[in-house]
C-alpha cells in the first residue's frame, strides 16, 4: 500500500496534521466502520505511509473521547495521546475549521507525501470560486457525517437506501453559517421526510419523537395517514454519534414547526 521506495511512518509519532485527517474520516464514517479493512481507511493509510490497523487504531483512539459513544456504553481504544485529546476537542468546537483544514493537508499530503508535517494554508479572499470550493467541502462533510451517525437509514423511516437520504439541517446554515458542517445540526431524513422537515410540516421534539403538523390532520388522502400522520409521535432513531442538540431542536419547532 505504501508504494516502493516510501517507508512506513507507523515508528513515528502522529503529528498534528495526520491527526486532523484521522478525525476527519472518524466523523466521516460509522464508527463499526473504523476498521483495517475499511476502504476509507486503506485510502488514508496510503496517504499517511501508515499501515491500515495503524490508522483503525487511531481512529479507535478519537472514539474513547466521544461522549454519545460512552451513553450507549461504547468504548474507544485506550492509550490515547495529549495531542489527541487537544486535536478532538479544538475541531469538536471547530467543525468549519477542520473541514477545510482537511481538506487542505489531504492535497498536501497528495503532492509533497514525504513531508506529513508541512505547513498548510487555507485557502482565502472573496473570489466567489473560492466561495464555492469551500462550500462544497463544508457540504461533502456534512452529508458525510451524518449519514454515517444514523448509520445510513433515515431517522423516521428506516429507510436504508443511500441515494435517497438527506443530511438535513435543523438550524437552516443560512440563518447561522457557523453551523453549516456542524453535524450535531443535522438529521438524516428520506426526502420526502426531508421536504416536510424543511417546510414545517414535521418536527422532532426533545424527546426524539416526531411531530406531524395540524395542517395535514383532515388531508384525504389514505397514503397520508399511512405514511405521515400515523407517525405522530413515533420516536426516531437516536444516532450512535452527534445528537441533534435540544436547543436546536425547540428552534425548529418555534420557528419552522408549522403546528396548526
Amino acid at each position: 500500500m505504501s508504494g516502493p521506495g516510501r517507508p512506513m511512518n507507523d515508528g513515528k509519532p502522529w503529528c498534528r496534521d495526520e491527526l486532523v485527517v484521522a478525525f476527519d474520516l472518524y466523523c466521516r464514517i460509522p464508527f463499526q466502520k473504523t476498521k483495517s479493512s475499511t476502504p476509507e481507511v486503506k485510502e488514508l493509510a496510503n496517504l499517511l505511509r501508515r499501515s491500515p490497523a495503524a490508522v483503525a487504531r487511531k481512529l479507535g483512539n478519537f472514539g474513547s473521547f466521544d461522549p454519545e459513544l460512552k451513553k450507549r456504553a461504547i468504548s474507544g481504544l485506550p492509550h490515547t495521546s495529549h495531542l489527541d485529546r487537544v486535536v478532538w476537542e479544538e475541531f469538536h468546537k471547530d467543525w468549519a475549521k477542520l473541514v477545510l483544514l482537511a481538506a487542505v493537508v489531504r492535497a498536501g499530503l497528495s503532492t509533497a507525501p514525504d513531508h506529513p508535517e508541512l505547513a498548510l494554508v487555507l485557502p482565502s479572499g472573496p473570489s466567489e470560486r473560492t466561495r464555492s470550493a469551500k462550500l462544497r467541502v463544508h457540504q461533502a462533510f456534512f452529508r458525510d457525517a451524518v449519514l454515517a451517525s444514523y448509520n445510513n437509514m433515515c431517522c423516521v423511516t428506516g429507510l436504508p437506501i443511500v441515494e435517497c437520504l438527506v443530511a438535513s439541517h435543523v438550524i437552516p446554515w443560512s440563518r447561522d453559517e457557523s453551523l453549516r458542517a456542524d453535524p450535531t445540526n443535522g438529521l438524516c431524513l428520506s426526502a420526502t421526510f426531508d421536504r416536510l422537515f424543511d417546510r414545517g410540516l414535521i418536527t422532532v421534539s426533545d424527546d426524539m419523537k416526531v411531530v406531524v403538523s395540524g395542517r395535514l390532520r383532515d388531508h384525504p388522502s389514505p397514503v397520508v395517514k399511512r405514511e405521515i400522520l400515523d407517525r405522530d409521535g413515533q420516536p426516531v432513531t437516536p444516532p450512535v454519534r452527534f445528537r441533534p442538540r435540544t436547543e436546536s431542536l425547540r428552534w425548529h419547532m418555534a420557528n419552522v414547526f408549522q403546528g396548526s
